[in-house]
């Protein structure tokens, strides 16, 4: 029990029917640190329905695997430019959060504007200024990519800052 105390697991996702990014990040006595992360990618040709299913199983398998205490994922917003892409997004949204209740972790949305300026201090921050961010923040080599992966580390780390 004093282990589960010492540490905090939080899986931050940037959900998307192409490309979910997810990001597992471990915070500690020593800070935060990168567990995994990754992309699960769905076949553009597929159906909707063979996406979000398999959206659903392999998150589902990440969830088992990495055992987080939190899962974070970016909050919905709508575009009024883009109205297509926010539901697209809520599709695979929503099998996120299905998968994250029937594995019983706790859900947390995070807001994109709040990450965003978390790490850089503009809200309205590029992709390409993020994956910097994130690369600064961990110490990486290389910006993280794709950019979906470092958008999830950066949802896992302002989650877990806020949960800290």
């Amino acid at each position: 029990m004093a282990q589960k105390n010492a540490r905090l697991r939080v899986l931050g996702i940037d959900p998307g029917l192409h490309i979910t990014g997810y990001g597992c990040v471990e915070f500690t006595r020593n800070g935060p640190e990168i567990i995994e992360a990754g992309a699960i990618r769905t076949p553009t040709k597929a159906d909707m329905a063979e996406r979000i299913a398999q959206i659903h199983a392999d998150l589902a398998e990440i969830l088992r695997d990495l055992g987080p205490d939190i899962v974070a994922v970016e909050k919905l917003y709508a575009h009024y430019k883009h109205p297509r892409t926010s539901i697209l997004m809520g599709h695979a949204r929503g099998v996120i959060l299905l998968a994250a209740r029937q594995a019983g972790m706790g859900v947390e949305s995070v807001p994109a504007t709040n990450v965003k300026k978390a790490l850089t201090g503009n809200g309205h921050a590029s992709k390409r200024q993020m994956q910097l961010a994130v690369q600064s923040t961990f110490r990486l080599p290389e910006p993280p990519e794709p950019p979906d992966v470092a958008d999830a580390l950066a949802i896992a780390l302002c989650a877990g800052r806020h949960a800290k």
